[in-house]
């Protein structure tokens, strides 16, 4: 019996540590700072690691400070983690919701899901960013808000129609349980064959399908490949780019950081500015200016021209681009 107590009693105290840790560079948890009415504390949870979602955390803390508020003074800050895992997601937010944030910031879907179910109960507002379709992963009603990084799709099918002239197929990879995803492939599918396109898109369940898929489309002989902001195939977008680059296939990317590892071309946003404009949401949310409920989403319709002039030289792809278009090769 004293075995199995033992036991037990580990086991209990490695989950909580796991919990505790799962995240990296967070702020203490459960210390009662935010239950005793000092310094409110912003929880962000991040789905996983990649340089767009950095941007937007990046951005996200520069929006709060250039409205004004400062860190350590007017808010602290727990950053979470959950490295592309469901289940993580869903403990940090209920870790969130049981020390009492003041706020709680999802960055992906997965992770902002996960927040406003965690918040409801207790009416926490929650705030999202890099989310394409809010309505359809239904988050555009209650105490949530935040901003959308929909796609300039009709732009994207422009500008590969420009660089790719004679192109005829454009494979997509995607990942089938993420409603952002599932809306852009439809949206693809729909604007294609007005720009003389057929779209061959190919769904997966997890990461480790990725690859997979990734031969099956190149063995169709696409034309190109158009990426989206799906954070699974993002995950591991440098290990595509070596099959692609080996078949001579450009992969056009989502945004500027996509292109400058290793993406032809994009018509993308910029997403340090998508997370200054939710942070300064936030900010007035702190400030008691307005509640996540009295805002409505905010979608970002600006968005730039980035290619990568290795890249094309590298493939045999020459066009004539916007002169405003920024050319990120060597960042």
């Amino acid at each position: 019996m004293k075995k199995f107590m033992a036991k037990t009693t580990a086991f209990a105290m490695a989950a909580a540590m796991l919990l505790a840790g799962c995240g990296g560079n967070s702020a203490p948890q459960g210390d009662g700072e935010q239950a005793s009415g000092d310094i409110p504390v912003i929880g962000i949870s991040q789905y996983g690691q990649h340089a767009s979602l950095d941007n937007c955390r990046e951005g996200f803390l520069l929006g709060l400070e250039e409205s004004g508020l400062v860190e350590g003074v007017d808010y602290r800050i727990d950053y979470q983690n959950a490295g592309f895992d469901d289940t993580i997601a869903t403990q940090i937010a209920q870790n969130f919701s049981s020390n009492n944030v003041a706020l709680m910031c999802g960055i992906a879907t997965n992770s902002a899901t996960a927040c406003y179910a965690a918040a409801e109960d207790k009416n926490i507002p929650v705030i999202f960013t890099a989310i394409t379709d809010p309505v359809k992963a239904k988050l555009d009603s209650g105490n949530i808000t935040g901003t959308s990084d929909k796609l300039p799709i009709e732009a994207q099918l422009q500008l590969i129609r420009k660089m790719q002239p004679e192109a005829k197929t454009i494979g997509i990879l995607y990942t089938t349980s993420e409603p952002n995803s599932v809306s852009a492939v439809e949206e693809y599918q729909a604007k294609g064959a007005d720009y003389g396109f057929t779209i061959e898109a190919l769904g997966v369940m997890q990461q480790a399908e990725v690859i997979q898929a990734a031969d099956t489309l190149i063995s169709k002989k696409v034309d190109c490949f158009t990426n989206l902001t799906d954070n699974t195939v993002v995950g591991v977008l440098p290990s595509i780019l070596e099959k692609t680059n080996d078949a001579g296939i450009p992969v056009y990317g989502s945004e500027i950081e996509q292109v400058k590892i290793g993406c032809i071309a994009s018509a993308g946003i910029e997403y340090v500015a998508l997370g200054k404009q939710t942070g300064a949401m936030a900010a007035k949310i702190l400030r008691g200016e307005a509640t996540a409920e009295e805002m409505p989403y905010e979608t970002v319709t600006e968005y730039e021209i980035y290619f990568n002039s290795s890249v094309m030289s590298d493939l045999g792809v020459s066009a004539e681009l916007d002169e405003n278009a920024v050319d990120v090769a060597g960042e």
